[in-house]
């Protein structure tokens, strides 16, 4: 007969398929995760009474209070825009641009920031703004 040590011995757990349940799911929580982009500064959006929400947003710009450009948190010049969002939007042809312009940005830098962007072949651009 056995005794009672060698019957806790021989009564073990198999981990093996909870460990692959585990691991199937944190590829799933992965694979469906919403990556949230940020155009890498804090920018005091305007506030309209049209603003909607855009959906597929790929590339995001940022022009701040001290008149400079921020692409996907990287700092640009003006001349460097268009470069800039033409290589972005190869990557996701069917993403928009949402370009955030702070309230105290030079008007002119936006619409320059603006037309860059049309210039490089982007059709769906919109203006970051705050719902009143």
């Amino acid at each position: 007969m056995r005794n009672h040590a060698q019957q806790e011995d021989d009564t073990e757990i198999n981990m093996t398929p909870m460990l692959d349940i585990v691991f199937i799911m944190l590829i799933f929580f992965i694979v469906t995760a919403v990556f949230v982009k940020e155009s890498g500064q804090v920018v005091t959006k305007p506030s309209a009474e049209t603003s909607r929400l855009q959906k597929q947003v790929s590339i995001l710009i940022a022009v701040t209070a001290e008149d400079k450009i921020f692409i996907n948190r990287q700092d640009v010049e003006i001349d460097a825009v268009r470069t800039a969002v033409e290589k972005l939007h190869t990557e996701n042809p069917k993403g928009s641009v949402s370009i955030q312009g702070d309230e105290k940005a030079d008007a002119v830098l936006v619409m320059k920031v603006f037309d860059a962007v049309r210039n490089a072949g982007v059709e769906v651009i919109a203006i970051g703004t705050e719902r009143k």
